[in-house]
């Protein structure tokens, strides 16, 4: 399913391409009629009138017989006229023709110019012109190549929403509360984070009630916290509740191919926030311009590095960063250099974690709002069957839940199809074209009600939810346990009961059909 659905899209995808393709051809092939027609218009191709290439022999025969009018002669080149039309064979073809181009001999003819003399010849002589069509393409050539490497480029990025003279701009997204304002009530969970934050949030509403007592605000705000966790959200939310200027940049639109853009748009971005000050900088994925130094092929001189060395100077360098609170979000602080981690850069470190069951069940309830749930739908039995998941995992749940039930008519979604969309998030797809033979489907089931079984008489494991045979994914079957509780600390015996329930589908194979199969793979891993 998904190669074909990469693959409709990658074919829907080369219209647009292979218009532009297509509309670069026409230029080039237009460019090369107005050359050819040059060519023609200004004789370098020749027509109708062109002058015959005879031999100097036949030029020498043609002016013995008085059949020369005049000639005119550039350098070794000579080109005349005949008296009347002249018929020569020459390599096997007959030449009918009234001027001709010859060329006289490197050993030179002495008694040419009396020849010329005593028939009666007229002979207009110019200067040798060094002007070749050959040199001049090799000459503009290179020019024309740069003028249209340049325009292409030129119209890239104005496709792209970029101007070529603001290069060196901010990319950075002023955030307008008017139109779409986010607060603390639409952030479920991590309380811990909240809090810590709305002594900044305090702090940027009226700074002189912390000045009093000689304190100074934090110059930089580090949310650190797995994938989808909402420290995005959380970010807009801060500047929400605020109600201050609130500037969003991504740590890769720092980045250019050329050298020096990156810290330009530093010194621009933090310049537009000291104008708006008391202002937010939000900076999405640091880590991609905030590892650590000295780790690049380019050394000090890395476009990289000097993109952070100007964020560096910026947070607290000569000059005061006033009334400017940066913060920042990542999910690999492991990876990010040490100066910007010191107080004075960053110091406020705030984790954002996976949700509890308790804040999974407020993520559950904010996200669907604007759905119409049954009235067999209970989301703390939901946030309970899904531990591990991020509220962004969370948000496409209900999602994938929605969708489901759109495709099968319903007006409602219901417990069903939340469990059906679950299932797909967390276990895969289900491979409807595989088709297992019984001895398969026998295996199958005598693997997974081993695991079944041991679950259930291990005193220490955790409940069974779900025990399938249907291929699901990579897996061929699936048993799922359910905490009762979310567990934060494992015993000795917890863990050794969850080994037992593991090795269950192996021992059920080694009891009940006398042999192993590949099934118990993943168990062992």
């Amino acid at each position: 399913m998904n190669r074909d659905f990469d693959g409709n899209n990658n074919r829907s995808s080369l219209s647009p391409n292979r218009g532009r393709r297509f509309g670069w051809v026409g230029i080039l092939f237009w460019l090369a009629i107005i050359i050819i027609f040059s060519l023609w218009i200004f004789g370098g191709l020749g027509g109708a009138n062109a002058p015959t290439t005879i031999s100097y022999s036949d030029f020498r025969q043609q002016l013995q017989n008085d059949n020369v009018s005049q000639i005119v002669v550039e350098g070794k080149k000579i080109t005349g006229e005949l008296v009347i039309s002249a018929t020569i064979q020459s390599n096997g073809q007959t030449l009918n023709f009234n001027n001709f181009v010859t060329y006289l001999p490197s050993f030179g003819d002495n008694e040419l110019l009396n020849l010329l003399d005593t028939h009666h010849v007229k002979v207009i002589t110019r200067p040798v012109q060094n002007f070749s069509w050959l040199q001049i393409i090799l000459t503009v050539g290179p020019f024309l190549f740069l003028i249209v490497i340049g325009y292409m480029f030129v119209r890239q990025m104005r496709n792209r929403g970029q101007d070529v003279f603001s290069i060196g701009k901010s990319r950075a997204k002023l955030y307008d509360h008017r139109q779409e304002r986010t607060t603390f009530k639409d952030v479920a969970g991590i309380h811990g984070a909240k809090s810590e934050l709305q002594e900044i949030i305090e702090f940027l509403r009226d700074p002189t009630r912390f000045e009093r007592l000689g304190g100074e605000m934090p110059k930089g705000v580090l949310l650190v916290g797995p994938p989808g966790t909402g420290k995005t959200l959380l970010a807009r939310a801060v500047a929400g509740e605020a109600n201050v200027p609130f500037f969003s940049i991504t740590g890769s639109d720092f980045m250019e191919m050329f050298v020096g853009v990156g810290a330009s748009r530093v010194r621009d971005l933090f310049r537009d926030a000291k104008k708006s000050a008391p202002s937010i900088v939000f900076i999405d994925e640091l880590d991609s311009i905030g590892r650590r130094r000295g780790t690049g092929l380019g050394g000090s001189h890395d476009e990289r590095e000097q993109t952070l060395n100007q964020m560096l100077s910026e947070m607290d360098g000569f000059e005061p960063n006033t009334n400017v609170i940066v913060m920042a979000a990542t999910n690999r602080p492991d990876i990010l250099d040490p100066a910007l981690l010191r107080p004075g850069r960053f110091d406020r470190r705030i984790t954002v974690d996976l949700p509890t069951a308790r804040d999974r069940e407020e993520i559950l309830k904010i996200h669907s709002r604007n759905k119409p749930l049954a009235q067999d739908v209970d989301l703390s039995q939901v946030a309970r069957g899904t531990p591990g998941l991020s509220g962004a995992d969370l948000e496409n749940l209900l999602n994938e839940a929605a969708l489901l039930a759109a495709r099968q008519g319903k007006d409602k979604m219901y417990s069903e199809d939340i469990d059906a969309a679950k299932d797909k998030i967390i276990l895969g797809l289900e491979r409807k074209n595989l088709v297992l033979s019984d001895e398969d489907c026998r295996t199958l089931a005598f693997h997974e009600s081993g695991h079944a079984i041991v679950a259930a008489v291990a005193p220490n494991a955790d409940p069974v939810h779900k025990v399938t045979i249907v291929p699901r994914g990579h897996a061929m079957g699936v048993t799922q346990q359910l905490p009762k509780i979310e567990k934060y600390i494992y015993t000795r015996a917890y863990v050794m009961d969850r080994l037992a329930v593991m090795m269950g589908g192996r021992a059920s194979e080694e009891l009940f059909l006398e042999s192993i199969t590949s099934g118990a793979e993943n168990d062992l891993k």
